[in-house]
Order: structure tokens, then sequence, then C-alpha cells
């Protein structure tokens, strides 16, 4: 169970495997133990490592007072930190995104880019509504439309495994004392700007029924090279729910830049 320390913050992560550094982001809410299946699936072949985020899972939370770290900053401190150089990376929504922003500032720096359940979003797109303080009773956070009534029905101990894995101390305490945006996040048109410069192989991956499809669609035309795989019948936790069909993918991408 190995930690280090990240830009002041006690940073927890996992690792398996020997070979080219392949580093998987969760998203929002989630944790490093999301990415299960894909340690299962490449710890053969690489050396797979996960961590997180600060604010989530077993890592530290920031000072109330002060706004969210910015998460490309806690990727390159990261890597920094386990002396990687030219990783292979993959994000999922939120670990997506950072991914992008990294890459801006990075566009040939990485071996290859695996962003799902994230893209670019259209100039002048509403973002997100941010969720109010979660209430004290609450203790399994949801997690609306990421996984499928269909995986409740058909693998119930999967579905429920998600709720357990990113509810932790640390997630809840962020959640009932939410910390406002960093300003240091760039806006949808600054991203998109940059990542058209991004030159290091890029497969995007989004599940056909998540509402980032669009988004995903802009980021493959936006890289020139990018490879698109829109998985069927998918939702937002594309690598959760669809993992063989993720893996299968993300795989072949591999075989063919590497």
């Amino acid at each position: 169970m190995p930690w280090t320390e990240v830009n002041g913050a006690d940073i927890y992560y996992h690792e398996e495997g020997e070979g080219h550094p392949l580093v998987f982001l969760h998203g929002m809410s989630s944790c490093g133990e999301a990415w299960f299946q894909q340690f299962e699936a490449f710890r053969d072949r690489f050396r797979v490592i996960a961590y997180d985020s600060i604010n989530h899972g077993h890592s530290s939370n920031s000072p109330r007072e002060q706004p969210e770290p910015d998460r490309a900053d806690e990727l390159e401190g990261f890597l920094a930190a386990l002396g990687i150089e030219r990783p292979i990376l993959a994000g999922n929504s939120m670990g997506g995104g950072t991914l992008l922003r990294w890459a801006t500032r990075h566009p040939a720096d990485s071996r290859a880019l695996i962003p799902s359940g994230s893209g670019v979003g259209q100039p002048g797109q509403a973002a997100r509504r941010r969720a109010g303080p979660l209430d004290h009773e609450t203790i399994f956070l949801p997690f609306g439309d990421s996984l499928t009534e269909r995986l409740k029905e058909e693998r119930p101990v999967l579905y429920d495994r998600y709720y357990r894995i990113r509810s932790t101390a640390t997630r809840i305490e962020a959640l009932r004392y939410p910390r406002t945006p960093t300003a240091a996040n760039p806006s949808r048109e600054e991203v998109a700007e940059g990542i058209g410069k991004v030159t290091s192989p890029m497969l995007v991956v989004v599940g056909s029924l998540d509402a980032a499809v669009p988004s995903a669609e802009r980021l493959h035309q936006l890289v020139d090279g990018s490879r698109l795989a829109i998985i069927d019948g998918a939702p937002h936790n594309v690598y959760w729910e669809a993992a063989e069909e993720y893996n299968a993918a993300v795989s072949k991408f591999l075989e063919e830049v590497l």
C-alpha cells in the first residue's frame, strides 16, 4: 500500500506489473481501485499504476478554506514523485479531462493518451452544474447514470461494489464541505485550442449511452490521427461496465502504436 507526497498532499496509489508505465486516472468521486479490471488485463505487459486524487479515495483532504487543487498540476507532481517519463495515460471523466489538460502542456511527452467519458465541449456549452453539499445522512455515494440498470440486474455484485469503493471518508468529507473550483483551470476554448497541437497517439473511448459522445467526437476531430471507439450499449463508466470491450480496444490500440 504505497503512498507519496505530491504538492504537500498525502497521495495513495497502487501499482502492479513491470514494463512501460500505464497510469489510470479516475473520475469525479471515484478512486484508483475502480480500475481493478484494467489491472487484471494489463499488468502482464505494463507497469500499471492508479492513484487517488486529493479529496478522493484514501488520499488526504485539501484545506476547506482553499480551492480545489489543480489536478493537472497534481498529475505532473505524481509522475515526478515516481520518476515516470513518457507515460501512457488513460483517464475517465474527470480523469480524462485531467489527461487532456496535461497533454496541452506536454503535446508530445506521452507514449499514448486514452481519454474516456470525456472530450472537448462546444463553445458556449454550459458547464455541468455542481451539486450542493452532501447531507450528513448519506454514506454510500450515488453515481447517477454512470452505470446502467442492466448492470444492476445482471451483475449486482459489480454494481454494488462501485458504491462501496468510492464511498470513503475522504470523499464524503469533501462532498459535505465542497471546495470552490480552482481558477487555474482553462476554459473549453483554451483546451480546444491547445489539444490540436497534441502529437502523442490518442484513442478516444466513449460509451454510446454517454452524454459525452458529442464532446468525444469533437475531440477526435481536433486531434489529427486520433482514433475513436464508441462502445455500443455502454454508459459513462465504460471502463467499468464494459471492461472487456474497453480493454480490447485499448489493447489493440497500444499494440499498434507502441
